[in-house]
């Protein structure tokens, strides 16, 4: 039987609501679990290897993240925090296997501190104390992928305030290289990234919402960790997107974006053709 879930976070209520379908399209009663304070972003994974989906919450309140875990009827146990240090508001959380050992680890984009932070798991709902890496000032979004076909996760940031995206390539052993950065452009105050291949080429790109300036940014990989210039793609005056989902939505196995724009209460669709 599968399981899809959609996890929503309230920041103002300090809980994230869950949402079960089993092999279908229709969904169960919802369910609400407790977090830690303000809740930003969550993302889905595997922490304990029994093939049941956790859930991990960045909160920027509490300079924290809950781990809750999951369990057969969709229930989960109570949650653990994952300390991110002082004053550093998390704003966005991602999952990846970054020291390669097949288990998952959690990620965060630290708002306050200007930080990575990594905790590496054991496959038994721990983790180890936190690594961090000095990013861009005032990273809201984090995104990962393999931008150099290692075979190992790196990580991609969106840092508002400096206007730029950082890019760090990881290692074996979780570790990450120095940040290298790219601008996206004068005022453009990026606060959303995604990865994909987004130019049918194997190697992955990443994509920005550059809400300072109303565009969507690409960033086309060279398949060794580096990559060009931001390409603008304009969104339209006052549009203010805030939010890309990749997606092949025309199954012509090619991928698409699907973006928020919150200054025109609109969705816009744009579909590769290369």
């Amino acid at each position: 039987m599968r399981t899809n879930l959609i996890v929503v976070a309230y920041e103002n209520s300090d809980n994230v609501d869950l949402l079960v379908t089993y092999n279908n399209v229709s969904f169960e009663n919802q369910m609400t679990f407790s977090t830690g304070s303000y809740p930003q972003s969550v993302a889905v994974g595997d922490f304990n290897n029994d093939t049941q989906p956790d859930i991990v919450v960045a909160n920027y309140g509490g300079n924290d993240v809950s781990v809750l875990l999951g369990f057969i009827i969709i229930g989960f146990m109570n949650q653990i925090a994952l300390t991110a240090g002082h004053g550093s508001r998390p704003r966005s959380v991602a999952i990846a296997d970054f020291n390669n050992d097949s288990r998952m680890d959690v990620a965060l984009a630290n708002s306050g501190s200007h930080t990575i932070a990594i905790f590496l798991g054991d496959g038994n709902y721990s983790f180890s104390n936190l690594t961090t890496y000095s990013t861009g000032s005032t990273p809201i979004s984090i995104a990962v992928g393999d931008f150099n076909n290692d075979s190992r996760s790196d990580i991609v940031v969106a840092n508002y305030d400096s206007q730029t995206v950082s890019v760090f390539l990881g290692y074996d052993n979780g570790c990450c290289s120095n940040q290298s950065t790219y601008s996206t452009g004068p005022d453009s105050y990026p606060d959303f990234v995604a990865v994909g291949d987004f130019n049918n080429d194997t190697v992955i790109d990443i994509v920005v919402i550059i809400q300072g300036t109303n565009n969507l940014g690409i960033f086309l990989g060279y398949g060794n960790g580096t990559f060009s210039s931001v390409t603008l793609m304009p969104m339209g005056y006052g549009s203010k997107p805030f939010c890309v989902l990749i997606g092949d939505f025309n199954d012509d196995r090619k991928l698409d974006f699907a973006v928020a724009n919150e200054g025109t209460d609109s969705l816009s669709m744009f579909l590769q053709t290369c």
